[in-house]
């Protein structure tokens, strides 16, 4: 039983017993008091009887209408004349019966009066014994009158009562309540902070757990911080703080080999020339703060457009990651004059050629590299800031226009999309989840969710493609009854009628949401947190799964991390590339599962391309697996993940 029903529970007994307890004292008192003086009545009444009797002639007929007069005054249920040896001289009874009182109430207060007596005279000798006993009919109205008043006044005092008492329960409740949401949250790894109330014990109890969450957001803000300290000792070059080379490899590998709308974008490189000569004309400081420069530099392209990623290959060679960008002129330009920015404001003149190509899915990286590398060395020869960009060959484009790609893409959304079933494995080789990436049929083809996503989100299609994947997500789970993970893009967070949409469809199947499990990529927690935690919360209220994907080491540095409510999250495959053999990466993934473990988040590996990977992450602490080596004995062999 609750506290609260409780404290109602003891404030009704106390009402009741205080009420049952009154009116009991009261009537038991009343009831005295009455007895007394219908006794003493009695006797007063009989006495005065008595003495006018005593003084009258003694004729039976006198003394009978005498009686009769006197009982008549309907003051008297009996009255009766007795000789000395008790025989009956005379006697009237009236009826007991009384209308305007229950029966059950005279019979509870039955009225215990002896009859008065006092003895007649006849000169000197006795003439008889009069008894005498009082009607008790208006003794039992007054008595019901007086206790029907004293429950209605109970009544009113009660009523006044439980207001004033729901009003402190309500007071006492709201606390109470938030305490409660607060200590749930906080075993949901959700830190928040509650107001305090003004009652002393319950302001007490609320400052503790106050305490506790505050000491432990910042014991997991520290961890964060160990871990990203970790992470730059680790992967980031000490002179311009950008990745160094196995790791922005490994961050291109996981692009070529995405399902998401980063599977294609641009690549480039920049180059500084003869930097030996450089160091020697301008020192090692000098040079130093030029490529910390020409780092930021990158940054700000990055920035610029969209979230890139930009690493130092070796002392001269810089490279960009751009995913989603397929505009060569305006990112070729954008580069450029930085370059040449950054170029003429040095002491030295300095050359810095540049190089650009498009990626897509599927491609090799050796081979992405060596002609990326070869075409920027073409621009070193061209000298000073020279740029050269890397034609696609026509084979690998669907469409070359955007009327081409839109028309295209609404007419496969309408013919229908397909889902992809790509398995994630906990330790014992159990499922977890499917996950679910999209195909549409472009040229005859089911084409990859890579191939598309770029021109969806270019087209601002994602909401309409995001609704047609739940739907089919939901009649999957229906047939099969496994669970599945759906994708949704950051562009749909911000579309009011896509979350609405979402929500509904979801109540609409509410005996399978705990069987749909929500992802999206690590940038919409990073841009948009709280559009995130509202959708995080109402899902959650449904019985819903959300996470995030494609999760990197920055993974601590989200905004808000333990209020989002996430259930897992998805680390990047980058992270995992043979991570077998990588001690350093070891170090870094198992301070991530620490991490989401403290904050109760599912760890799960993306892009895992062997089973000794796998038994590796598991050791680290991972929860789950998943990708190219991943297969699922059920699944009959599908198990190749794009992830």
């Amino acid at each position: 039983m609750s506290l609260i029903k409780q404290l109602w529970l003891t404030i009704a007994v106390l009402l009741l017993l205080a009420f049952v307890g009154s009116l009991l004292i009261g009537v038991t008192s009343s009831r005295h008091y009455i007895e007394q003086e219908v006794r003493i009545k009695n006797n007063d009444n009989a006495n005065a009887l008595a003495l006018s009797m005593s003084q009258m002639e003694k004729d039976p007929v006198i003394l009978e209408l005498l009686l009769a007069a006197q009982f008549d005054t309907g003051h008297y249920q009996h009255i009766a004349l007795r000789d000395p040896q008790g025989e009956l001289i005379e006697q009237r009874v009236a009826s007991e019966h009384i209308d305007d009182v229950p029966g059950w109430f005279v019979e509870l207060v039955r009225f215990d009066v002896p009859p008065g007596r006092a003895v007649v005279q006849d000169g000197w000798q006795q003439y008889g014994t009069l008894e005498l006993a009082s009607q008790h009919s208006f003794a039992y109205r007054s008595l019901w009158r007086s206790s029907l008043e004293l429950a209605g006044w109970f009544a009113v005092a009660g009523v006044i009562s439980l207001l004033l008492a729901s009003w402190i329960v309500s007071t006492i409740r709201r606390p109470l309540r938030n305490v409660v949401s607060q200590a749930q949250a906080i075993g949901q790894r959700r830190f928040t902070m509650a107001s305090e109330p003004r009652t002393r014990e319950l302001r007490e109890v609320v400052q503790a757990m106050n305490q506790l969450s505050q000491a432990v957001r910042q014991m997991l803000g520290e961890e964060s911080d160990k871990l990203d300290q970790l992470r730059r000792r680790m992967q980031h070059d000490p002179v311009t703080d950008t990745l160094t080379r196995a790791p922005f490899l490994d961050q291109l590998q996981a692009h070529l080999k995405s399902e998401k709308d980063d599977a294609s974008g641009t690549l480039a490189m920049v180059r500084v020339a003869r930097l030996a000569e450089l160091n020697q004309q301008l020192g090692h400081a000098a040079t130093d703060a030029l490529l910390a420069q020409l780092a930021r530099r990158l940054e700000q392209l990055a920035g610029t457009h969209g979230l890139g990623t930009v690493g130092r290959l070796n002392g001269s060679d810089f490279a960009v990651i751009l995913p989603r960008q397929h505009d060569h002129d305006a990112i070729g330009r954008t580069l450029r004059q930085h370059l040449e920015t950054l170029s003429g404001e040095q002491a030295v003149s300095a050359s810095l050629p540049s190089a650009l190509c498009q990626y897509s899915q599927g491609e090799s990286r050796a081979e992405l590299l060596a002609s990326l590398d070869g075409a920027l060395a073409a621009a070193e020869a061209r000298g000073d800031n020279a740029q050269e960009v890397v034609d696609l060959p026509a084979s690998s484009v669907l469409y070359t226009r955007h009327d081409e790609w839109r028309q295209a893409l609404d007419d496969a959304l309408q013919q229908g999309i397909s889902l992809a079933h790509y398995p994630v494995l906990d330790s014992k080789g159990r499922l977890i989840h499917f996950e679910v990436p999209s195909r549409l049929r472009l040229k005859g083809e089911w084409r990859p969710a890579g191939v598309f996503l770029p021109w969806i989100s270019r087209l601002a299609k994602a909401p309409t493609l995001d609704l047609s994947v739940v739907s089919a997500a939901i009649a999957d789970v229906e047939t099969s009854g496994k669970a599945v993970a759906v994708n949704l893009s950051a562009e749909s967070l911000n579309d009011g009628h896509f979350v609405g949409e979402l929500l509904s469809r979801v109540r609409t199947h509410q005996a399978i949401a705990d069987k749909l499990w929500f992802e999206l990529p690590q940038s919409a927690a990073m841009q948009q947190p709280q559009a995130l935690k509202t959708l995080c919360h109402a899902l959650l209220g449904l019985g819903c799964r959300v996470g995030l994907e494609h999760v990197s080491t920055q993974f601590g540095k989200i905004e808000g991390l333990q209020d989002l409510g996430l259930s897992f999250m998805k680390i990047d495959g980058a992270l995992s590339q043979e991570i077998e053999n990588r001690s350093d990466q070891q170090s870094l993934l198992r301070g991530m599962a620490t991490l989401a473990h403290s904050l109760g988040i599912t760890a799960i590996a993306e892009g895992v391309e062997n089973q000794e990977a796998a038994e590796t992450l598991f050791e680290l602490g991972l929860d789950g697996v998943t990708g190219p080596g991943i297969r699922h004995s059920e699944d009959g062999g599908s198990g190749e993940s794009g992830e």
